[in-house]
């Protein structure tokens, strides 16, 4: 309920969603591509964790890290996919403000993890290349598991302060131009001042440029010691060239977001504006997992040798 202006009450209201009235005319066309897309993106992140989980040679630490890479991948789809196709299906596109909370929270919570598992990626294989010797005692059981949980725990207290701090806001709208929640815009609707929310918008982007930041001087490192050997050169293509795609594929599709998010305008442009919104919900998570099956040796010839049953020697792991 609205009252001069302002929702009187945040757990009555309702968020109208703008981003699929343009594509009203071909909601049958996008629904198919919508659930074929979310179907192939759970089953080929769940064929990876599920081949790394029963193959005992798997059993490493890069191989752990990339199974979180696709459990982050899954929770990541699945926090627009099954929005989104309900509202393919229905004439009024809504969602109740504690639904667009937790819509915020868990697209959030991925971007952050996802973020977090690709530093800790790039750790490891700092850590596989510059030291190998030292890689046995330093990446132990016991770190992975602070490292695992470092890469969701840390991600996820910071969004739910986040999502607090937006809960306070008394707001004055109730329309949402975008397929999903955003901070952002709900923002935007507010009636306050919202400068402790711009601050701490700030010193996120502080942390995840640091990240960032982190990565790079990590693989300046890697190149540096693969120009040098020629085993640390065939070491860093397979298992760095994946991470690097993955982190410039994830990195870009925020880029995109983030500018049209801002800048971009609406009318014709909206169902492109819907597509590179939503690019970093839909690409990573569905690429991720081929990337790291086809450019990893013991994950392609697991899965292989799974659907094929031949009887081929496996790679050397080493």
């Amino acid at each position: 309920m609205i009252m001069g202006g302002v929702l009187e009450n945040h757990s009555d209201a309702v968020f109208v969603l703008h981003g699929l009235n343009e594509s009203a005319s071909s909601r049958q066309i996008y629904f198919s591509l919508a659930l074929a897309s979310y179907v192939v993106t759970l089953l080929v992140n769940v064929t990876l964790i599920v081949t790394v989980c029963v193959e005992k040679t798997l059993h490493e630490p890069i191989y752990i890290f990339l199974c979180n890479l696709c459990l982050n991948g899954i929770f990541g789809a699945s926090t627009f996919y099954p929005k989104l196709l309900s509202d393919l299906l229905a004439e009024v596109h809504v969602i109740s403000y504690a639904g667009c909370l937790t819509q915020i929270f868990a697209v959030y919570g991925y971007v952050f993890c996802e973020f977090a598992s690709l530093t800790v990626m790039a750790l490891d294989r700092y850590v596989a290349i510059c030291w190998p010797l030292r890689y046995r005692a330093v990446m132990t059981p016991r770190t992975v598991a602070r490292l695992l949980a470092l890469t969701w725990c840390l991600p996820l207290l910071e969004t739910a302060c986040g999502v607090a701090l937006t809960a306070r806001l008394p707001l004055c709208g109730r329309h949402i131009h975008k397929l999903f929640c955003t901070n952002w815009e709900v923002v935007k609707l507010s009636c306050v001042d919202t400068t402790a929310n711009n601050i701490y918008g700030f010193a996120l982007m502080f942390l995840h440029v640091s990240q960032a930041g982190l990565i790079v001087v990590s693989y300046a490192h890697l190149v540096h010691a693969a120009v040098r050997s020629h085993s640390v050169r065939r070491k860093f293509v397979q298992t760095c060239m994946p991470h690097l795609l993955t982190l410039l594929i994830f990195t870009g599709s925020l880029l995109f977001d983030t500018l049209f998010s801002r800048y971009g305008g609406g009318g014709q442009l909206q169902v492109l504006q819907n597509m590179l919104a939503v690019e970093f919900l839909v690409v990573p998570p569905l690429v991720n997992p081929v990337i790291y099956g086809i450019n990893l040796q013991q994950i392609r010839w697991r899965i292989v040798h799974n659907f094929t049953q031949k009887d081929v020697a496996p790679p050397d792991s080493h």
